[in-house]
């Protein structure tokens, strides 16, 4: 390592901190504010390592899935939180976070930013059995924040069970037992009225 890529490094840690006043839809479950983006991100990782023997492949690369947790968010730095039920604003979602990684990723060195970019890819087109466990847990962590509030945002947002399920649905292509309990959970928010019948 060179001072020159020693500083880009420090220069891309000082940055990625703005991810800690980025805010999502999700409330603590304590229900006294909303969760910051880092927060989700380090709940996702804690997650990985503890749940990993729930994976579908016995064999993911679990450091893999860490370090896609603990960065996919990263764009929101530019791009915002987009409210996954927000038809409006998931229409160019894509274009917005697509330019934001390649800002916030290329403050790296060159071999850096291409591991930064291509993990953050990987996570978005879900097509390996780390980017697919690593959104059953991205998916499966707001659903138990949501259930444990008592359904509050997903009340705010008049969301119903059938857009849970078609938005959740994913998590059993990373874990059927995570999904098997993801949909027990959905059921049960019902039952308790945290979440609206169609």
């Amino acid at each position: 390592m060179t001072i020159d890529e020693l500083q880009s490094n420090i220069k891309f840690i000082v940055e990625i901190d703005k991810l800690k006043s980025v805010y999502r839809q999700t409330l603590l479950t304590d229900k006294s504010r909303y969760e910051g983006d880092a927060e989700h991100s380090w709940h996702l990782a804690t997650m990985a390592f503890l749940l990993k023997d729930f994976a579908n492949d016995p064999n993911v690369d679990i450091l893999k899935v860490i370090k896609m947790v603990l960065i996919h968010d990263i764009v929101e730095i530019d791009a915002g939180d987009t409210y996954c039920y927000d038809v409006i604003g998931n229409k160019d979602k894509r274009v917005r976070e697509e330019k934001a990684a390649k800002r916030i990723f290329n403050i790296l060195p060159e071999k850096q930013a291409k591991e930064m970019l291509d993990l953050w890819e990987e996570f978005e087109e879900m097509q390996t059995s780390e980017a697919k466990f690593a959104a059953s847990l991205d998916r499966l962590q707001p659903m138990l924040n949501n259930y444990y509030t008592e359904g509050i945002s997903w009340n705010k947002h008049g969301i119903k069970v059938s857009k849970v399920i078609e938005r959740n649905k994913h998590i059993k292509e990373g874990s059927p037992l995570l999904w098997d309990f993801a949909l027990k959970l959905i059921n049960d928010a019902v039952e308790k009225g945290y979440l609206q019948r169609d």
